[in-house]
């Protein structure tokens, strides 16, 4: 009977394999399992992934590493283009500040240096109208002296503006040169010190300007109310015959534009100067007072005053009934009437050339004025001069009598050029005219 497989129980039982290792007379067997044989399969697998990983880094090694490099490379230049423009960013910054300030800087300088000359020309035109002032065409009450006061107002002002300008630039907040990209286009910039010092700039030029043409304004009147009361002064003094003296020919002629043929001039040609408007009016202003204190300091030295103001005139200049003979005779000078012993004083400065008497004079004084022009004063009670002396206008060269050819006490007053008797009323008549012009000719 054939024996069945007692440990069968449902079907057909699997076999394990066994591996058998014989070593001479030993012999083992070791049985494999199914887990040790997934072990080994896992292991090669893996074995197998990890070389086939290992030979894929070291063939993509170099590539890796440049790729990772050129990475590295490409933020660090990222990084430097971004340093190098917020750099720049800055450079331009400051570069904008500091031209802003010295923009600010030179517009100051500037502006102190029209401050100075402004300063400047006041103190020439404060020294041009006190010789104004002193030839009586500007009065301290009139209009002029209000300008005046209103130019140093506006010179205070100019003072003041500068004064802001500086607080301005202390306390003005400059504004960023460049604007951040994020602002937008339709929202203002803010004003920076360089807008701050424009502005203040534009407005005290301005003012500058004002003041500069109120001057010119000023000496151009000065300057053509000098050159009418010279030609009115002049031309007094020319109706009576008396001579205008060279220096005012000399001034006249070169305002006119003549040529001086009594003198020879020349020299080596030289460029003009680029002489400045005011300066130019300064000039012409300079030269229009001194010709018009030239032609006053002629009329002050003439015998223009009246010698007896308010006395009455007894005997007129001319032909006359002669007081002694009965017959027609010339009577060569003015007899006013004086009281015994009243002092009679000289109508102008010059030099005593006779004193003592003279004469149908009787005693007489003869004053020298220049330019041929003499005074004679006679029938003196007494003489208080010598010969020789100088004498200045209203100094009492003597006292009223009635000496010489003389009915009764008065006053022979004549008036003589170059030797010649002429009419005394002629000079006191146009003393009258120039008193409107000169002030000093109103009283003796």
């Amino acid at each position: 009977m054939t024996a069945k497989p007692q440990n069968r129980v449902f079907g057909k039982q699997k076999r394990q394999h066994t591996i058998i290792v014989a070593s001479g007379d030993t012999v083992r067997h070791m049985t494999v399992r199914p887990w040790m044989a997934a072990l080994v399969v896992c292991f090669v697998g893996i074995f197998s992934i990890g070389y086939l990983l290992a030979t894929s880094y070291l063939v993509l090694r170099d590539d890796l590493i440049g790729a990772t490099m050129a990475r590295q490379a490409r933020m660090q230049y990222d990084y430097e283009d971004r340093i190098a423009a917020l750099r720049a960013q800055v450079d331009r910054v400051t570069s904008r500040q500091l031209l802003d300030q010295q923009v600010v800087e030179e517009k100051v300088d500037k502006l102190m240096e029209q401050q100075q000359a402004l300063s400047s020309r006041h103190g020439k035109l404060d020294a041009l109208l006190d010789r104004a002032e002193s030839s009586g065409l500007v009065n301290k009450d009139a209009p002029g002296g209000a300008s005046a006061a209103a130019a140093k107002g506006d010179h205070a002002e100019l003072t003041g503006g500068l004064k802001s300008i500086e607080r301005l630039l202390s306390s003005g907040k400059p504004a960023d040169a460049t604007p951040d990209n994020s602002t937008l286009a339709y929202v203002p910039a803010p004003e920076t010190v360089a807008d701050h010092a424009d502005r203040v700039f534009s407005k005290v030029t301005l003012s500058l300007k004002h003041i500069e043409q109120d001057q010119l304004a000023r000496v151009r009147h000065l300057t053509a109310g000098a050159s009418e009361t010279a030609d009115e002064i002049q031309s007094i003094m020319q109706n009576v015959g008396v001579k205008v003296p060279a220096t005012i020919a000399g001034a006249e002629t070169k305002n006119d534009g003549a040529t001086n043929d009594d003198g020879g001039v020349g020299g080596p040609y030289v460029a003009p100067e680029n002489v400045d408007q005011f300066d130019r009016s300064m000039a012409d202003l300079d030269t229009a007072l001194t010709r018009l204190e030239t032609v006053r300091g002629a009329a002050e030295s003439l015998p223009f005053r009246n010698p007896a103001p308010g006395k009455l005139i007894t005997s007129p200049f001319g032909n006359r009934k002669d007081p002694f003979f009965g017959k027609l005779a010339l009577h060569t000078g003015t007899d006013f009437h004086f009281s015994p012993g009243e002092k009679v004083k000289a109508t102008a400065p010059g030099k005593v050339v006779s004193a003592g008497w003279t004469g149908g004079y009787g005693n007489m004084v003869e004053i020298d004025h220049g330019d041929g022009i003499s005074t004679r004063y006679g029938h003196m009670e007494e003489v208080l001069v010598k010969v020789g002396d100088t004498v200045k206008t209203g100094d009492a060269v003597g006292l009223a009598g009635s000496t010489g050819r003389s009915t009764g006490t008065h006053l022979h007053y004549e008036v003589r050029e170059n030797g010649r008797a002429v009419d005394p009323m002629y000079f006191i008549n146009a003393g009258t005219k120039l008193a409107s012009y000169i002030n000093e000719l109103g009283t003796i």
